[in-house]
């Protein structure tokens, strides 16, 4: 787990300076080493640069330092993440004698590469975003993991004077401080998504110019900096090209995947909530033998989101050697400037792994497996409960005319609203007449479930030109085809199924985990979001994949063998810090008091009056506004204050 930054085109002592800054502002992805590499210049005077920043997890020698070259080509790499397979890709090379020593995944990857090109990316098993310069032809590949674990973001040179080409990172802020870009915009499209999900949907992010390399997705550039081409090398498997899984073959894959994940030249540790989740992963990582896996839970004083007495007889039933570290709400105030600084982007999530993180890598660790993605792979949400039933109500409602389905949509609307409003509930009935509307088209009803504001709150809220019109249901235009790709010949479950791997998980969970645990220089992996296991899921039939919806039995059967099914049977409750009381607390004086600034709201595209009217109407209990809609708008404009970006 690193940070990796470079330019293609730089051609002076002004653009080493400013890849010394990229790598610096991401010094906390990598407090071990930092190292720089440049290619020969071509006859034009251009050439690449590498920047990194290595947080050492395998190869704990100088051997494993990046930028890594290989001396028998003059290729060189950049690595960010893990290579999980990477003992059994080795095995391809033998034959192949190099004066590489290192023993680590970079090293095999740098060597893979040299000698296949872009051919070896379908081979990796990994979490990866890196950067490949082909010395002979000058060209250098950018890359990141099937499933988007790892960010990558990319720019060209917005001015036409073209002292350097491209510019690229693991965080926008790098390519923000590397100063090349000049004055940093607020991207208008960013603003409208955050409004609708609560956090900007790539390809998009939050400043105009910057864009974010899709998963499974890498692209080749030119010694100049110039798009040769940009391809597709992973996409999730289609129903019907495999044969269908069992449960054992399930089972089989999850405690492989949770193997791989444990290889580590450190000690490694697992977040655990006490959910079924990271319970199946603390689970599985015990059955896999080896050295007493430790655990880590945050506790609450507030009773309603406090999980530590249930993680703590989870650990006891596994065998863990476990940790709870209590988080107060006065030490979330006097540490939430750093949480909320640790944040590439604007989002209304992430805080809790920052924490979490700190006290993990406070105990000695650096690496830690964490339990995301059991929910998106088993039906863990409302949203597959709800979604279908309402799918099935949509096409009912298709055969009656377009006019009549109207008037229906405009009935509900009336009948919701209530005399003396402050403010239009939010709820998901509210959002019934826009879902009539949408009719049986699940991807939009998918967003419209998930829509932070109903469509015309959304409008009200941000000020000056609407981008809507460049949104479809809140996701860019081609990120909105690439998913209706994508789940076409799903059955409605594994249709959802796959909106939230793509949406939730992997445009707010991954990319805000990946900051804010970076932030305590930790590298968190995730067992249940790997794309050798999800070929395996894709393949079991749905009766067995999701029945009963929201239980996850098949999980609780495979992942959870030998410990009581008591211990987790109660209601499902997210790793969330307890929000909603903290902003009706003392962490309200610090939302109203930033919401309440004018020249902030207005310089991050929101509309101030709007904005107090929203706030207004949360101290007063509106129905359907929870935290989360007031974290986003604080986040935005936070996140816009202190990066000096605005519209």
């Amino acid at each position: 787990m690193c940070g990796i930054a470079g330019i293609i085109g730089a051609g002076d002592g002004r653009h080493r300076e400013a890849l010394h800054r990229m790598t610096e502002a991401m010094r906390l992805r990598g407090p071990d080493a930092q190292g720089h590499w440049e290619s020969s210049a071509a006859p034009d005077g251009q050439r690449t640069m590498f920047g990194h920043r290595r947080l050492a997890i395998l190869d704990l020698s100088p051997l494993g330092v990046q930028p890594m070259v290989l001396p028998e080509t003059g290729d060189c790499i950049v690595l960010n993440g893990e290579i999980y397979n990477f003992g059994a890709l080795k095995e391809r090379l033998k034959g192949r004698p190099s004066a590489l020593q290192s023993t680590g995944d970079t090293a095999v990857l740098l060597r893979l590469l040299a000698h296949g090109g872009d051919q070896t990316l379908k081979d990796l098993r990994g979490m990866f975003a890196f950067a490949f310069h082909e010395r002979r032809s000058g060209h250098v590949l950018l890359a990141r993991d099937p499933l988007g674990i790892k960010p990558l973001y990319f720019a060209a040179n917005p001015s036409s004077t073209q002292d350097w080409s491209l510019v690229f990172a693991s965080e926008v802020r790098a390519i923000m401080a590397s100063g090349l870009l000049g004055q940093h915009r607020l991207d208008r499209q960013a603003v409208a998504s955050v409004l609708w999900n609560g956090f900007t949907v790539a390809p998009v992010t939050a400043v105009e110019g910057i864009v974010s390399l899709l998963p499974g997705e890498a692209a080749w550039f030119d010694a100049s900096g110039r798009l040769l081409r940009r391809f597709t090398y992973w996409s999730a498997p289609m129903p019907g090209e495999a044969p269908v899984a069992s449960e054992e073959e399930l089972e089989a894959a999850l405690l492989e995947s949770v193997r791989a994940h444990l290889i580590s030249d450190v000690p490694v540790g697992v977040f655990l909530s006490g959910g079924v989740d990271s319970s199946a992963v603390a689970n599985l990582a015990t059955r896999s033998g080896g050295a007493t896996i430790n655990t880590f839970t945050l506790a609450f004083n507030e009773t309603e989101r406090n999980e530590g007495e249930i993680a703590r007889q989870v650990a006891e039933a596994i065998g863990t050697r476990h940790t709870e570290v209590l988080l107060t709400e006065q030490d979330f105030l006097a540490r939430l400037e750093p949480a909320l600084n640790s944040q590439d982007q604007p989002s209304f999530d992430g805080l809790n792994s920052f924490f979490m993180s700190h006290a993990v890598r406070d105990a000695g660790f650096t690496v830690a497996l964490v339990g995301s993605g059991g929910d998106e792979l088993f039906g863990g949400y409302s949203s597959f409960r709800d979604l279908p039933r309402m799918m099935q109500v949509n096409r009912l409602l298709a055969i009656a005319p377009e006019a009549g389905r109207r008037w229906m949509a405009e009935g509900i609307r009336r009948l919701l609203q209530r005399p003396g409003q402050t403010y239009e509930p939010q709820t998901r009935w509210a959002k019934l007449p826009d879902m009539v509307r949408a009719g049986p088209v699940l991807a939009e009803l998918y967003q419209l479930a998930y829509a932070l504001f109903l469509p015309d709150n959304q409008h009200a809220l941000q000020k000056g030109p609407l981008c809507e019109q460049e949104l479809v249901c809140g996701l860019p235009p081609m990120r909105y085809q690439a998913l209706q790709q994508e789940v076409a010949g799903r059955s409605d479950l594994a249709t959802i199924a796959m909106f939230e791997q793509r949406l939730f998980l992997g445009e707010r969970l991954l990319r805000d985990a990946d900051a804010t645990s970076m932030a305590a220089s930790i590298e968190t992996r995730l067992p249940l979001v790997d794309a050798d296991l999800l070929s395996v899921v894709l393949r079991l039939p749905d009766k067995l994949r999701f029945h009963p919806v929201r239980f996850k039995g098949l999980l609780r059967r495979a992942g959870l063998k030998g410990l009581d099914p008591e211990l987790f049977n109660r209601p499902k409750s997210g790793f969330e810090l307890p929000f909603d009381r903290w902003l009706r607390q003392a962490l309200g004086k610090e939302i109203e008091a930033t919401l309440f600034d004018t020249s902030a709201v207005a310089g991050a595209g929101l509309d101030p009056t709007e904005v107090r009217r929203l706030w207004t109407a949360f101290k007063a209990g509106a129905k359907g506004l929870y935290w989360t809609r007031l974290w986003a708008i604080y986040s935005l404009v936070r996140w816009c204050q202190v990066n000096r970006v605005g519209i």
